[in-house]
């Protein structure tokens, strides 16, 4: 039964099982990343998404984060305003974005994975695909 609750919700919101929209595209999810997606973030109310989940280049950025370096971008590291106030609210500074590469890209695409600028051991990381639209946190 939830099955078909589920299935009539994505088709009255118009969005194909398995995807989410991102502004008119559909960003497929892994499927390892299904049923942790399906689960919110307390804090931020945001869907969860397990580091499995993230595209390879994204994990690869989350390791460079956790080890503290050295990235690939100049700009990586640089403070995110969280202007858009989709993230928990912080002190100003409080937020650090990182790039995640997308092959193919000349630049360095939409892609980010943005951290809470907190002990590198014990961050609170999100993911966008769509350069600030929507975010996932990414479960630690």
């Amino acid at each position: 039964m939830p099955t078909l609750l589920l299935g009539a919700v994505l088709f009255a919101c118009d969005v194909p099982a398995g995807s989410t929209s991102t502004g008119g595209r559909e960003t497929p999810i892994r499927p390892e990343a299904r049923a942790t997606s399906l689960a919110r973030d307390p804090a931020s109310g945001l869907a969860f998404v397990a580091v499995r989940g993230l595209p390879p280049e994204g994990q690869r950025t989350l390791k460079l984060i956790r080890a503290g370096g050295p990235f690939p971008y100049r700009k990586d590291g640089v403070t995110f305003g969280n202007r858009e106030g989709v993230l928990p609210q912080r002190p100003r500074g409080g937020y650090r974005e990182y790039t995640v590469p997308t092959p193919g890209e000349g630049n360095r695409g939409a892609r980010r994975i943005v951290c809470a600028a907190l002990n590198p051991a014990d961050r609170e990381c999100y993911y966008t695909a769509d350069h600030y639209a929507t975010f996932r946190r990414i479960r630690p």
